[in-house]
């Protein structure tokens, strides 16, 4: 998945209005470091609660790849109303994490975000069935309820694919206790998340991928405004450079930002970490 050569990050949507690439180099070899005085102060705010897929975004700042750049980065975790658009797009915050059409959709609405770094190839996006209920695929979800939301741009993209005629939807809560009672309910998730919190408690599950259906946004994208990028690019660049060096990091060996991420969000116990690394 990783290419170890110099590249252009903006790979990641041709199709990205706005879309303006950075170049990033290697950098030096990792080492542990905090950060210290004399360091410019950057915030990256997350799109939701710390895990697995922010991983290499903490991995950048335990590591010291934020401070060898001169850095001091301070995440915010997200949650349901992180609101990472706008806050990015008003510059409350430097740098956001956010999924790809989620920035279609705020350029759409004039907020000037841009996409910079794509750590993921695929989208882990899937509808969670249970094993023994006989789906293989989304035609089979005729007849089932299934908790997701229903505004998001994957639900509306299976609805315009005809994919929800039949199918009753219903708000997505965050736990997975009615899909262990209920053998007809499906719900979203991502596979590093949802199916191993339901394995766990003795359910069978299969994933029903997003992406296979065509619609297969890169997801955890790092963003910003563009009025950042353009007032302050060598700012992006270290960001972007640090970023890519924690994510490699981060695949290569996990266990110290695991152990981080258990510890600001004792929901993610290491076990969940460890299948999340394996899933990425």
């Amino acid at each position: 998945m990783w290419k170890q050569q110099r590249v252009t990050t903006l790979l990641l949507l041709a199709c990205l209005a706005g879309c303006r690439g950075v170049d990033q180099s290697s950098g030096d070899d990792a080492a542990d470091g905090k950060p210290g005085a004399g360091l410019e102060k950057v915030t990256l705010q997350l799109n939701w609660f710390p895990e697995a897929e922010h991983g290499g975004y903490y991995a950048a700042r335990l590591h010291g790849f934020f401070e060898q750049e001169g850095l001091d980065v301070e995440i915010l975790p997200g949650g349901p109303n992180a609101s990472v658009i706008q806050k990015t797009a008003g510059q409350q915050v430097n740098f956001a994490v956010a999924n790809a059409d989620q920035v279609l959709l705020g350029r759409e609405q004039q907020a000037e975000v841009v996409a910079l770094m794509a750590p993921l190839q695929s989208s882990p996006r899937c509808i969670m069935v249970h094993a023994d209920s006989g789906i293989d695929d989304f035609s089979g979800l005729k007849g089932m309820t299934v908790a997701m939301g229903s505004g998001k741009a994957y639900a509306r993209f299976m609805e315009k694919q005809g994919l929800l005629e039949g199918v009753k939807v219903v708000a997505y809560s965050g736990s997975v206790a009615r899909f262990l009672e209920q053998k007809d309910f499906a719900q979203q998730g991502y596979v590093f998340s949802e199916p191993f919190v339901a394995q766990q408690q003795g359910a069978r599950t299969r994933n029903l991928m997003v992406s296979d259906l065509g619609f297969n946004p890169y997801t955890s994208i790092l963003i910003t405004s563009s009025e950042q990028l353009d007032a302050n690019r060598e700012l992006v660049h270290r960001v972007v450079r640090a970023s890519i060096r924690g994510w490699q990091k981060y695949l290569e060996d996990p266990l110290k930002v695991n152990e981080h991420i258990h510890s600001i969000n004792e929901e993610m116990g290491l076990e969940i970490l460890a299948f999340g690394v394996e899933q990425l």
